[in-house]
């Protein structure tokens, strides 16, 4: 275990003997972190915090401080971070509420820039770039292969379905659709990420079916009943569109317009 002679690590905190840790980095007696994981210099990981395998934490981060909440009173709720994530300088991540879950999460494989906030009772996916100055308020969902663009703003409770995208500064406080890129303040619709499917191995029929599920969301003058009832028939015959079909189940904020 590489752990440099000035970083405090409390009793009972459980660290894998492959984990390095930084000068001056200060870890918590609640706190595991899985193997080939590197913790900064001047980290502070605290609280209920579990953190997997072969992440790199850079300096200054703050992980599994008390939830920004008033009604937050001490108790031992969670963060869960996966495993192979990069977390850069200045990133706060907190622990979840009773009022909610008790859980924030971040998922595998996820790259989150400076000074990204990830509040109370978040959960996050796998595969997803948060940029510099990302900011998420409490009990926001966001799917997997997410990319929020720097100082992105997600209002509380929203939900931001897997593949979508943001615009740098979009503030967003209503709930995104899958694939859906999103952008200006309040963010609005802005067409989907085709560039980004393409890279990730979505074929042009599958391209042109989500094409076609967001000009029923937004451009064919449906009601959003309509056009959840159009999309869900057209799930049946296309897997890609059951994303859609599991948003519009968890949304709770109303969908961008």
């Amino acid at each position: 275990m590489a752990i440099h002679p000035t970083a405090i690590i409390a009793p009972g905190a459980q660290i894998d003997a492959s984990v390095e840790i930084g000068p001056y980095a200060v870890i918590g007696q609640h706190v595991s972190i899985g193997a080939g994981t590197r913790v900064g210099p001047h980290t502070v990981i605290e609280g209920h915090t579990s953190i997997g395998r072969q992440n790199q934490i850079f300096q200054f981060a703050s992980l599994g401080a008390a939830p920004q909440d008033k009604k937050y009173a001490g108790e031992p709720t969670r963060l869960e971070i996966g495993d192979n994530n990069t977390i850069r300088e200045f990133c706060t991540f907190n622990v979840g509420t009773v009022q909610d879950g008790g859980l924030t999460r971040l998922g595998n494989d996820n790259w989150v820039m400076a000074y990204v906030h990830i509040a109370h009772d978040c959960i996050v996916g796998d595969h997803c770039i948060l940029a510099n100055n990302a900011t998420l308020a409490g009990h926001i969902s966001i799917g997997d292969h997410v990319f929020l663009g720097g100082l992105t703003a997600v209002h509380q409770f929203c939900t931001i379905g897997a593949h979508a995208m943001t615009a740098g500064g979009s503030i967003v406080v209503q709930d995104i659709p899958p694939y859906v890129t999103a952008a200006g303040n309040h963010a609005h619709p802005a067409g989907i990420n085709s560039e980004g499917l393409r890279r990730r191995g979505f074929d042009a029929e599958q391209i042109s079916r989500i094409k076609r599920a967001y000009k029923q969301i937004y451009r064919q003058g449906l009601s959003l009943e309509d056009a959840k009832a159009a999309i869900t028939e057209a799930a049946a015959d296309a897997p890609e569109l059951a994303l859609f079909v599991d948003f519009f189940a968890r949304a709770k904020r109303g969908i961008i317009r």
